[in-house]
């Protein structure tokens, strides 16, 4: 198959992506790393529901960076689709949706992180029940975005080994680069099945390993995009053999 040369739109399609990547990333370990997980205790339904109650405002603001995540995914998805489609236009699509599932767990996380205010803050058709069945039930649907972000990744995975695949053919970016990330995707994948039908999976291979190597390529990658931009010589030309004339 013939890559034709390099659109405009694919230039800038491709800076689209390295700076999607980088804001996205840096929502996501924000949100995470310095909110939610200062405010959540883990099986400690009381101290996680007093730390929520008492940073209600900065609880708020880490629902808002999980939804500035999505609207950064949708953006990322859109020009990823843009930059690969001229390398096979199945494949794009196809990693598009795996990209939209991944946005969708992370929508529902969003949403159990909403139900959970909502039972802590008392609101008047729960006033009937005791405090500490609302902090337990509230604990459940914080505790549910565990399985939410690991049904995620394995799409995130899938949606970033075939994005990779495709950036290895159309040699836009250098190929070791392409090939680091074909391998440290399908790693994330298999690691991720693996945990769901071995929980205790994690005490072989962390569960910070499962998606670290991915996150290491997609810095790599959207750096350079965002510095190099698209290699020429991802412009390939049709070339016959003449004894295949």
């Amino acid at each position: 198959m013939t890559i034709g040369p390099i659109e405009k739109s694919q230039r800038t399609a491709a800076r689209v992506v390295g700076f999607a990547y980088l804001i996205t990333f840096a929502t996501v370990i924000y949100v995470h790393y310095g909110i939610l997980w200062r405010l959540i205790i883990k099986n400690n339904a009381p101290e996680t529901a007093r730390n929520i109650l008492a940073h209600e405002r900065l609880f708020r603001i880490g629902i808002a960076g999980n939804l500035t995540f999505c609207v950064g995914v949708f953006v990322l998805l859109t020009a990823l689709y843009v930059v690969l489609k001229p390398v096979n236009r199945g494949l794009a699509l196809l990693a598009a949706f795996w990209w939209l599932a991944w946005v969708f767990m992370w929508l529902v996380m969003t949403l159990n992180l909403f139900n959970a205010l909502r039972l802590l803050s008392g609101a008047d058709s729960l006033q009937a029940f005791e405090a500490e069945r609302l902090q337990a039930l509230a604990s459940f649907y914080l505790a549910t975005n565990f399985d939410c972000y690991y049904v995620g990744l394995l799409f995130w995975g899938l949606a970033s080994t075939v994005c990779a695949c495709l950036w290895f053919k159309s040699r836009y970016i250098p190929r070791a680069l392409a090939a680091f990330g074909v391998i440290s995707s399908a790693f994330a994948v298999a690691c991720t099945f693996v945990f769901f039908i071995f929980p205790d999976f994690d005490k072989i291979v962390g569960l910070g390993w499962f998606d670290s190597p991915m996150g290491l390529f997609d810095i790599a990658l959207s750096s350079w995009l965002l510095f190099k931009g698209l290699k020429q010589s991802g412009v390939a030309e049709a070339r016959v053999r003449p004894d295949a004339v």
